[in-house]
């Protein structure tokens, strides 16, 4: 049976290679791990499963979300 992810894309499509650890979990090893795909979309999972889905981004949706953390929008989160 094939499940429909909205907003991600399963493992086997993402490959093995080329996954980043720019942010980390220094007390518990739990990081989110990026990846840059060949359309320019952005993949994001969490290292701790790998085997599970990642949310993807467009460079659009991605330089948006970054430029708000570097403003400081998501600063309630912490």
């Amino acid at each position: 049976m094939h499940h429909h992810i909205r907003g991600g894309m399963p493992r086997h499509d993402l490959g093995a290679l080329g996954w980043s650890r720019p942010w980390s979990d220094d007390a518990g090893g739990a990081c989110v791990e990026a990846k840059k795909l060949r359309d320019g979309r952005v993949a994001l999972r969490q290292s701790t499963d790998p085997d599970g889905p990642a949310l993807v981004f467009t460079t659009n949706e991605m330089t948006r979300f970054l430029a708000g953390v570097k403003a400081g929008d998501a600063d309630f989160l912490c």
